[in-house]
């Protein structure tokens, strides 16, 4: 067996292994608050969130999961908030792309922390954006008190989904709210603020304030059935649309009505006939390296990415550090641009080192950006990158001034981008690749990402040298090499921590990490939603120094 295909099976292994600790993560998160209470939730004649789903989407479709690994890890002193006690889920239902949002009653009773906040946030901007229709499945008991001012009174905050709701209203994003559980104080407003709203007998309330609170605030006695349930709404105080005899029935439902709406005009981003690569996509895990220092020709991913394996190159040979050309995922063209992580050789006979971006590298893919929104083609970036070149050769050529160009372009874009980070996603690379601070539809990541200012080799020894002057300034003389050793593994294992893509997922900085090979799916599912999204400016990237 050759030297090379060794390497290949310890980064297949490596690889596998990583996804294989993904999948063992989301079957976990998907079990919610957990056996127990799911059959609690069962006993009172009450779907789980992920049940509801289930049933309410077209079967056999595709569906994509936003932020299910959202609040791992956190709250810990607060029994956890697994997938931030909502989920998110893009599919279809009555043939109709949409997005769904159902509050997971066995977290805390559905009740909102501040990451629940920040996730039903993303999933509200990603219906904007998209101009999907929207769905919730409610069933909370509100703000998590204990939290109450992370998550009450700031723009980002809880308040903001209300706002949303409203402004999605005017601009005839269709909103479909089901009360099937809780319906308390605040949250109130999110369901009849939707454009229709339903509620299941029994099961379902909506009330400003429960029977304690009207008790202990005005001295009434009064149940909560009586004070806001289903019956109360639909024949007394007229504030749903339809009452549903149970969870089925009330999914069925909002089915029915998703069957008869009328279509948005479309973007007209250009599709075919999807075709499959024709190189083996099974073959990207023995292509992408162990270790994140490792060079690797990213053009190998990128034609077990594209279909049939075709993909026309821009300046294939200019700045080469940086790859950009055409393709189709899921017969949908595509502009990729991608880092090159292999060391390459300029024109110029210099040598370039893989995953940096230099100045010629950010002047290509700065015009091709611009080429791609001039033609209307969705943009696609392959995030492995330790950060622009650095050095009196680079500053002295205009790096600064190239790497905003780049920039520039980037953000200015009018088509929608999408964003993978497959390895490296260091410092100012990650802004100019489409960081999360540049608005892509989707933010995903691989199980092998990293996400950071610096990589932690180098941060650690930056952090460890702060440290050491630090002890020094304290009055401690000396400090042996076992001293600097210990601390050095301290700060390293504490930084990458911080740079795991679990650690971002959990603040939701991406959307969701995934399986490489579940790549074209995401991306072809997320072109498809930003087609209902005509594009209403021009491209204009205003001020640019050549």
């Amino acid at each position: 067996m050759s030297v090379q295909n060794l390497e290949f099976n310890r980064n297949e292994d490596t690889n596998k292994l990583q996804v294989s600790k993904l999948e063992g993560k989301l079957t976990k998160v998907y079990e919610g608050g957990g056996k127990k209470a799911i059959a609690k939730q069962h006993e009172k004649g009450k779907l789980s969130a992920r049940e509801r789903i289930e049933f309410l989407i077209d079967k056999g479709s595709k569906t994509i999961e936003i932020g299910a690994l959202a609040g791992d890890e956190m709250y810990a002193e607060h029994g956890g908030c697994p997938s931030g006690g909502v989920v998110v889920v893009i599919g279809y239902v009555s043939g109709r792309q949409c997005i769904i949002v159902a509050n997971d009653a066995t977290v805390k009773a559905g009740a909102w922390f501040p990451i629940t906040a920040k996730k039903n946030l993303r999933a509200q901007e990603i219906a904007m954006e998209n101009r999907l229709p929207i769905i919730y499945l409610v069933d909370s008991a509100g703000v998590y008190l204990p939290l109450q001012e992370e998550i009450f009174a700031d723009k980002e905050h809880f308040g903001r989904i209300f706002r949303n709701n409203a402004q999605m209203s005017s601009m005839g994003i269709l909103q479909i709210s089901a009360i099937m559980g809780s319906c308390v104080a605040g949250g109130a407003y999110l369901p009849i603020m939707s454009d229709e709203a339903m509620i299941v007998e029994k099961t379902g309330s909506i009330f400003l304030a429960g029977s304690y609170l009207v008790k202990a605030a005005i001295g009434e006695d009064i149940d909560n059935e009586t004070l806001g349930g289903a019956t109360t709404h639909s024949e007394i105080s007229g504030v749903t649309d339809y009452k549903c005899k149970d969870d089925k029935d009330c999914l069925n439902r909002i089915r029915n009505i998703m069957d008869k709406v009328g279509h948005e005009n479309k973007a007209g981003f250009d599709r075919k006939k999807p075709v499959t690569p024709k190189l083996d996509e099974k073959e990207i895990m023995g292509i992408l390296p162990e270790t994140r220092d490792k060079q690797y020709d990213v053009m190998e991913i990128i034609k077990r990415m594209v279909d049939g394996s075709e993909f026309e190159e821009y300046k294939e040979k200019y700045g080469q550090s940086i790859i950009c050309g055409l393709g189709r995922i899921d017969g949908w063209a595509v502009g990729i641009v991608a880092n090159q992580r292999k060391v390459v050789k300029s024109k110029k006979g210099e040598m370039q080192f893989g995953g940096v971006i230099y100045s010629d590298s950010a002047d290509k893919a700065a015009r091709f950006i611009m080429n791609c929104n001039q033609k209307k083609i969705p943009l696609v970036f392959l995030q492995d990158v330790t950060g622009f070149m650095v050095g009196s050769r680079s500053e002295h050529g205009g790096i600064i001034k190239d790497g905003a160009k780049m920039v520039n372009a980037m953000a200015n874009s009018v088509v929608p981008k999408f964003t993978v980070v497959m390895g490296n996603s260091y410092g100012a690379g990650n802004y100019a690749m489409c960081g999360k601070a540049y608005d892509p539809r989707f933010m995903l990541a691989w199980p092998s990402a990293q996400i950071a200012v610096m990589g932690g080799a180098q941060a650690a020894k930056v952090l460890l040298q702060i440290e050491v002057a630090s002890l020094k300034a304290k009055g401690k003389e000396e400090i042996t090499k076992e001293d600097e050793a210990a601390l050095l593994k301290k700060i390293t294992d504490s930084y990458e921590k911080s740079t795991s893509p679990y650690y971002a997922a959990s603040r939701l900085w991406v959307d969701a990490i995934i399986n490489p090979l579940d790549t074209r799916k995401w991306i072809s599912m997320g072109i498809e939603a930003a087609d209902n999204a005509p594009i209403l400016r021009p491209y204009n990237v205003g001020v640019i120094q050549t």
